[in-house]
This record gives C-alpha cells, structure tokens and sequence, in this order.
C-alpha cells in the first residue's frame, strides 16, 4: 500500500466532508426562501441527492466521468468508460491522494450540482419525477461535461481550459439546466408576484454553511494540504466577502434597506464566481472577482424577476451567471505564480479564447441535453413534471410528502 501524506490525507477527507455539508446547506437556503406550504418539499429536492446521485456515482457515474475514453475525436475524449463500474479496478494507489478518496471527493460535486436545478422548479415539480431526472441528469449532463473538464484527455481540459473547483461544471451547468427546466415545467400557478422569503434566518443559516463547506469545495480542489490550497481558502473568503458588501450596498441603494436575504445572496454569488479561480488567483484578484460578480448577478437576478421565465429562486441569475462570470474572470486574472497558468494581465490573450469556448460548449450542452432529458419524462405515462393545479394551490409539503413544515400545536 502506497505510502500517502498523511496532512493531505487527512485534509482530503474533511474537505469532502465540508463539501457534503453543503447540500444541507443549500436544502435551508432554498428552504427559506419559498413559501411555507413548501419548505419540506423544497429541502427533500436537496436531501434525496444525497442519496440518489451516491449510487449512481458509485455504479456508474464516477467511470464516465473519470474513466479512459469510451468516445474519441482526435485524441480528446468525450466520455468515460465503464472501466470503474461498481468501483471496479479501484485499488489502494493514487497520486497523491488514495483513488478511492478522489471518488469520494468528486461524488460530492456531483450531489450538489443537481439539487442547484432544483431551485428553479420549486413549489411545483413532481418529487417522483425528480427522482428519474436524478439518475438521467447525473449520467447524460453531470458526467460528460466532468469529463470534458476535469479528466486529463477531457477535450476541454486538453485545450487548457481553466475551471479550478467547478465553475463550469457545477454552476454554470446548473444554471443553464435550470433555465431549461424553468422553461418546460412553467410557471406557478396563482399569484408569485412580491413573494418573499418565508424564513430568513434559514436563508441566512444555509448561507452560513455554504460559505463554510465552500472552502472544502475550493481549498480542498488541489487534492492536497499546500499553498494553493491556503490561496484557495484565502480568495474564497475573500470574494464572498466582498460580494456580499456589495451587494448589501448597491441593495441599499436601490430600497433604502440592508436586507438579509440579499447579502446572503451576494455571498454566494461571490462563492460562485470564485470556484474557478480560487487555484489561479490572488486576493486581490478576488476582491475584483467578488465586487463585479455581485454587481452583475445583482442585476441578473432584477432581470429574471421581471423575466417571463419563472426561475423560482434565480438559479440562474446567481449560479448560471456568476459561474460564467467567474470562468471568464479566471482567464483574466490568473497568475503563473498561484496556479502555474498566466491569465490575460500577464500578457495570455490566448487563455480568454479557451475559457470562452469552455463556456459555450458548456452551457449549450447542459441547456439543450436537459431540455430533452425533461421533454422525455414529461411525456411518460405515470411522471410528467409539474403537479396538479389543485396540488400545487395546497401546497408540495402535505400533498406530495403528507407532512407540514410547521404545526401549531399538537392537534393540528
């Protein structure tokens, strides 16, 4: 048995426990932000992630993702084999870290990413379906473009496009599946115009702890206790930082109020907008990343608002623009010195053309194949995707799960 740096080792394991957190996370932020008749409903999309996207990963989503080339174009592959079915041909070895560490690490981006979607479709989306579009997601969308990015002979990765932590392939893969789903699923019924937040403090609480796992997401992405792995801690926190004043500020501006749920809004757009370049800049780099990105999402998320696409919870306005912020911005501000790679202020005018036909490639690709994925299941007998009238109007908690996110007392 390989022997393994035990700081690293030991950093690995917590950083993915920290990146699994997130989910919960992500389940009260969301949860706070809908209507009460739905909290439940709309923290089980992010629960049943946990548990329905680890099997799959383990079976057969880990293999496409990271296994040798089963579809090739001139030496850049396009997708895994099933080399790692079952966790097959998964020993003690590993560069660096144990193999077996590395799926586990990578398992828990996979979790997370589809249950960003699910902000988009919330108060309205079948749960059984969701559990189908789990499996189908993870393994026609989540897996490929991983692949692309992540894997060595990955046609992006080979090209040299720069994605540190998942930019590309967590948020702005999210972001433009919930643009799809948010078309085809349709609006909510009734009224949702001056609709606000149910329960801040668990917006501002599932805030708290993305920001708290995000550094094992970013800080943990170098696969080891290093520098950059300091650096990614460090620009982490920078950006959200500054992405939330700002936000809070230009909110003020606009209202005259200092609201909550923006500047837990801001910060995670500041997360966003930092995770592919949290390994290639520096802090100053992400106090630019964090003011810019707060002030375009900020404005993205006021656009969809009065958009005819009912993104419920601006997934895209947060996730599908401050991801495509952050990876164009990784072009601009990377440094040789953090992350090996000059950026466009060290003279590498070429590293914006990667980074933009990354984001291309990748957000048409996850909006066209989840656009099908969803028209598939809409059509199935039994599935389908948004619930009846009457179901939607009484609310996903008691009529899809028969249980209340709140009681009075005891009789009720």
């Amino acid at each position: 048995m390989p022997d393994f740096d035990s700081g690293s080792l030991a950093w690995m394991i917590v950083a993915s426990a920290l990146v699994l957190f997130m989910t919960p996370g992500l389940a009260f932020f969301y949860g706070g932000l809908v209507r009460a008749k739905n909290v439940v409903s709309t923290i089980m999309y992010s629960f049943m992630s946990m548990a329905v996207v680890s099997i799959v990963w383990i079976l057969w989503g880990y293999s496409l993702a990271f296994g040798d080339s089963l579809i090739d174009i001139g030496g850049s592959s396009l997708l895994g084999d099933f080399k790692f079915f079952a966790l097959s041909n998964i020993g003690a070895g590993g560069e660096g870290i144990p193999d077996l560490l590395f799926v586990v690490f990578q398992m828990m981006f996979a979790i997370i990413t589809p249950a960003l979607i699910t902000g988009a479709f919330a108060e309205r989306f079948k749960f059984s379906t969701y559990l189908v579009f789990l499996v189908f997601w993870i393994t026609l969308v989540y897996a490929p473009i991983c692949h692309w990015v992540w894997q060595s002979d990955g046609w992006l990765f080979k090209r040299g496009a720069l994605d540190f932590a998942g930019g590309t392939v967590v948020h702005l893969n999210a972001g433009m599946a919930a643009v799809a789903a948010a078309w085809l699923v349709g609006k909510r019924r009734g009224e949702t115009e001056g609709l606000s937040a149910h329960n801040v403090p668990f917006v501002v609480l599932g805030a708290a702890i993305l920001w708290f796992g995000w550094f094992g997401f970013n800080a943990g992405s170098g696969l080891s206790a290093n520098f950059q792995a300091v650096n990614a801690f460090l620009v982490t926190n920078t950006a959200a930082a500054a992405a939330m004043l700002t936000w809070t500020i230009v909110g003020y501006i606009q209202t005259k109020k200092f609201s909550a749920v923006g500047a837990a809004t801001g910060a995670v757009a500041g997360l966003v907008a930092i995770t592919p370049a949290s390994g290639f800049v520096d802090a100053s780099g992400a106090l630019a990343i964090g003011v810019t990105v707060a002030l375009v999402c900020y404005f993205s998320a006021k656009f969809m608002e009065n958009s005819k696409l009912d993104d419920a919870l601006v997934v895209f306005g947060v996730h599908g623009v401050g991801g495509l912020w952050g990876a164009l911005m990784t072009g601009v501000f990377a440094l040789e010195s953090v992350g090996g790679t000059k950026g466009l202020i060290e003279g590498n005018g070429a590293i914006m053309i990667e980074q933009i036909i990354a984001v291309l490639a990748t957000g048409a690709y996850s909006l066209i194949a989840t656009l099908i994925i969803l028209k598939i299941l809409d059509v199935i007998p039994g599935l389908g995707l948004q619930v009846a009238e009457q179901t939607e109007s009484a609310g996903l908690d008691v009529s899809e799960h028969g249980e209340r996110g709140y009681v009075q007392d005891v009789a009720d």
